[in-house]
């Protein structure tokens, strides 16, 4: 259920620019590349330095692995950029339109590349941050069970599902992203996931 309503389900339409926001899933980058490659942006950039999670298999940075990945898929070197210092999904809208700007790219709007669970999010952090463009989110199509199965580590993706899923529900009143409905269904599902355990990725009251 909480998977379900983290996907937008957005139309894909062409944009300025796209953005691949950096994490431990590299299907993040294999999914940006083919958004490129499908004509759906003529600028890719991706964003995001290391955290504990992605330090030991992306040790030169989120964002530069994803790049090498998405050229050997076949993007052009010329066609991506690179901001290596983002450590949130915060730092990664302000530091992605400070280097598209800085590159001269005119924007109008973004098609923003994710993790599934983190499409709400990702979205609500954008317009929160850059409420000036059209933002369009995509993550790779994949089932929760086949996701798991990639990841290879139920726990992990339950429990940051849970995390961004509480996110959604807290950081509006932070300032950090747009509000956005919770279906009580939702947020009863939040309430098991956490009383089950799957607390590690959550914010401490």
């Amino acid at each position: 259920m909480v998977w379900d309503y983290q996907l937008l389900r957005h139309s894909l339409q062409p944009c300025s620019a796209g953005i691949g926001l950096g994490s431990h899933d590299l299907g993040v980058a294999t999914h940006a590349a083919t958004l490129y490659k499908d004509g759906l942006f003529p600028v890719l950039l991706f964003t995001g330095a290391t955290s504990p999670t992605t330090a030991a298999r992306f040790p030169r940075g989120e964002a530069v692995h994803y790049r090498e990945h998405a050229m050997a898929l076949g993007v052009p070197e010329s066609a991506i950029l690179v901001e290596p210092d983002a450590t949130n999904t915060g730092q990664n809208v302000e530091f992605s339109r400070a280097l598209l700007s800085a590159s001269h790219v005119p924007i109008e709007s973004v098609l923003v590349v994710c993790k599934p669970y983190e499409e709400r999010r990702s979205f609500a952090t954008f317009r929160r941050l850059w409420p000036d463009v059209k933002v369009v989110c995509s993550s790779e199509p994949v089932s929760f069970d086949d996701y798991v199965a990639g990841i290879g580590d139920a726990k992990l993706v339950i429990d940051m599902l849970a995390g961004a899923l509480q996110r959604v529900m807290l950081y509006p009143a932070q300032g950090f992203a747009i509000p956005q409905e919770v279906p009580s269904t939702v947020q009863a599902a939040f309430g098991r996931l956490r009383a089950a355990g799957f607390d590690s990725r959550l914010i401490r009251d």
